[in-house]
């Protein structure tokens, strides 16, 4: 029998590889303009290695836990609270960002829109998305294989 797949990668989607490509090109055009003026500017690209650490690099579902692998850290979501998962590649589409991250290596962190109210942002694919709800919250993750990982969390619920 197979064995169900705990670890998920979170590959990057098109429009966050052409919007963190962007953001990255004017950050440096701007600061090799403004340094050839002797302006401060060249920090600038600053605030791209602050956004690294903030980077969704994958997913993990083991010992009871829905983990969040970041660069810096991991964000860690128990499943005793678990209430559904759903497979939906429009979960993010009509929201605004109330507080995070709107494109620079991710789209992480709260959001707002009609349909799911407030939520937890952990996406690099809004194609792969799936919105996970908690008992007293909600998160949208873009897991590689949101089938798998879907069932991957299913069967937790399940045990």
């Amino acid at each position: 029998m197979n064995e169900m797949r705990q670890e998920f990668k979170a590959p990057w989607g098109r429009l966050l590889a052409g919007i963190s490509s962007a953001a990255v090109f004017v950050l440096l055009f701007v600061a090799w303009k403004g340094h050839a003026e002797g302006e401060l500017v060249w920090l600038l690209p600053l605030g791209a290695f602050l956004a690294v650490p903030f980077i969704v690099r994958g997913y993990a579902v083991e010992n009871g836990r829905l983990l969040i692998r970041r660069v810096g850290w991991v964000k860690t979501f128990p499943l005793d609270e678990l209430e559904s998962v759903e497979i939906d590649p429009q979960a993010m589409h009509g929201s605004i960002r109330l507080f995070g991250n709107g494109g620079l290596f991710s789209f992480t962190g709260l959001y707002r829109n009609k349909r799911l109210g407030n939520y937890r942002s952990f996406v690099n694919d809004w194609k792969r998305s799936v919105v996970v709800r908690f008992a007293n919250r909600t998160i949208v993750v873009s897991p590689d294989d949101p089938v798998a990982f879907k069932q991957a969390l299913d069967a937790r619920t399940n045990q």
